[in-house]
């Protein structure tokens, strides 16, 4: 077993242990949007950070990706942990404004305006389809390409996959999906929002009739009035 010290409090945990895991076992609230229960931790949105270590060397850290040391002090909601995730989530509103999971994440944190240029993107890259696809799925039919700026997610050379069996788990997971339900005008409207995205691995033809996975779907209420 491990010792490790959260906020004051001390607390052992197995070694493999995340700090967010022992943080909350303890109880203490750390946002996270790429992680999942059941997939492995990919770090990507950054939102769960920490401060661990004391004075000068004290560092930010992902507490998803971050293994409980023997007598690491770690605090979860310094001033300097809640500056840096108020930053993160202003440029994920920046990117996705419409998102219903960031807008939550945003609410709970007390962030109610982000400073940045508004992006409209399609995808914050958070990983969470290409872990479940693979790590769920077993099908491995979605993965990341290119690096920096250029990185993106799909299939090769944009064809389909194979091993595609059209499960709906990418979209399912998607925290980006759900911007596409929150539009209040009936012009706008998206009805059965899932099947109107874009990546190569959806085939829309056979999608043609799926409904959408948000509960309640805003857009469909609309259509209906």
């Amino acid at each position: 077993m491990i010792t490790v010290n959260i906020n004051g409090l001390e607390v052992k945990v197995e070694k493999g242990t995340t700090l967010l895991e022992a943080a909350r076992f303890l109880g203490f609230p750390i946002p996270t949007l790429c992680h999942m229960d059941g997939l492995h931790s990919y770090g990507a949105c950054r939102l769960c950070v920490v401060e661990i270590g004391e004075g000068t060397k004290a560092r930010l850290v992902s507490s998803c990706t971050y293994p409980a040391e023997e007598g690491l002090k770690v605090r979860t909601a310094s001033r300097r942990v809640i500056r840096t995730r108020k930053m993160i989530i202003e440029l994920l509103l920046a990117s996705c404004p419409q998102s219903k999971t960031i807008q939550d994440i945003a609410a709970a944190n007390e962030v109610k305006q982000q400073r940045f240029k508004q992006e409209y993107e399609d995808c914050i890259l958070c990983g969470l389809c290409v872990r479940m696809c693979e790590e769920q799925m077993m099908a491995k039919a979605i993965g990341f390409r290119g690096r920096g700026e250029k990185r993106s997610i799909g299939t090769p050379f944009d064809v389909q996959a194979e091993v595609c069996r059209l499960c709906g788990g990418c979209m399912y997971v998607c925290p980006v999906c759900m911007l596409r339900c929150t539009y209040n005008e009936p012009e706008k409207a998206i009805c059965g929002a899932c099947t109107n995205l874009s990546p190569p691995c959806v085939d829309k033809e056979q999608y043609a009739d799926m409904m959408c996975y948000m509960e309640p779907c805003v857009a469909c209420e609309i259509n209906k009035k």
